[in-house]
């Protein structure tokens, strides 16, 4: 009886109330549509289209040649410049995501601090992060000249020999990794920053009446209450850490990682199979690798900083609760 009535009300509808209601039911999602339709055209599209293409002998210029299957994934996996990469980037990835989480970590909690400036010095630690990467890497290709920078100059100082930052491995990933960490330490900071600034200050006001000093609080209190931002900080560095390729390609420009390879990532490997060797079923296998990798220390790299519990958030507002009724009985 109640459907009736209700299809008996909606035909009595005016066209203008129609209208009305079909905006009011229906708009939200085109005004989402424009970015489903673009993230389905150039994300899930090309990430589909490179599984078809790693199934199949493909060239950059002849096109689609014969079916080989998983040929391409295993060629690519015994082939030990490929190792020579997954190795590079890990050894980039530890070297630029571990002391960029921590140094922005604490120069958030610097910053949270009642400082004067404090909106001056917020802009200025994202200033290394609006700098063009090509800009970066000519001022690091300065400071880390083997023989005339400022670095060699330090080291002479000290009567130590140069180093060959462009042709040895463990120097060459440094100075890239110190290229990553300047760009994109202030970022995170920012958004380290901005979870801070949510966590409540009576939080920190019933922990200093409890005795709990500047240390105790931000490990006990601080750390646990932006654990999703910390998360999300650590699995965007994760991702873009292992995807490095503006910094290794831009600092040996005439090679594909070094003479001897010595600095070559895993998309920079991709990068040789795609164009100088016009190689797209090989290339296309490494990008899905890649992806495997990525999902895979994302997913590690979650669990652990879930894992990491210091303190339990619950614990401190019990501790704040129970703070606030001792100062009410005294």
């Amino acid at each position: 009886m109640s459907s009736r009535t209700d299809h008996a009300s909606r035909s009595q509808l005016t066209f203008r109330q129609k209208v009305s209601r079909f905006d009011y039911t229906y708009s939200p999602y085109f005004y989402i549509a424009p970015f489903f339709i673009l993230f389905a055209l150039l994300g899930v599209f090309p990430i589909v289209y490179t599984m078809n293409v790693s199934l199949y002998d493909w060239h950059l210029l002849k096109g689609q040649g014969d079916f080989v299957g998983m040929q391409n994934y295993i060629s690519v996996l015994n082939d030990p410049f490929f190792w020579n990469a997954f190795w590079n980037t890990i050894s980039i990835f530890l070297l630029s995501a571990i002391p960029q989480l921590i140094v922005a970590t604490l120069i958030a909690a610097l910053l949270d601090q009642a400082i004067r400036g404090a909106t001056f010095w917020r802009m200025s630690i994202l200033l290394p992060y609006i700098v063009a990467p090509v800009a970066v890497t000519v001022i690091f290709l300065q400071i880390f000249n083997q023989y005339h920078g400022p670095v060699a100059g330090l080291l002479d100082l000290f009567g130590l020999d140069p180093i060959r930052w462009s042709f040895d491995v463990f120097p060459s990933h440094v100075a890239i990794a110190s290229m990553v960490n300047w760009r994109w330490t202030g970022y995170n900071a920012l958004l380290l920053l901005a979870a801070m600034q949510a966590v409540p200050r009576d939080v920190y006001e019933s922990a200093t009446l409890d005795g709990a000093g500047k240390l105790r609080r931000f490990w006990s209190i601080t750390i646990p209450m932006i654990r999703p931002t910390l998360i999300f900080v650590v699995i965007t560095a994760t991702i873009g850490g292992l995807q490095i390729f503006t910094e290794p390609k831009l600092f040996d420009g005439r090679t594909n990682g070094g003479s001897d390879r010595q600095f070559q990532t895993i998309v920079l490997y991709l990068y040789e199979l795609a164009f100088p060797r016009r190689d797209f079923g090989r290339a296309s296998a490494t990008a899905w690798i890649l992806f495997v990798i990525i999902m895979g220390v994302g997913l590690l790299s979650f669990m652990v900083t879930r894992a990491v519990r210091t303190a339990d958030v619950k614990t401190v507002r019990v501790g704040a609760l129970s703070a606030r009724a001792k100062r009410g009985e005294s």
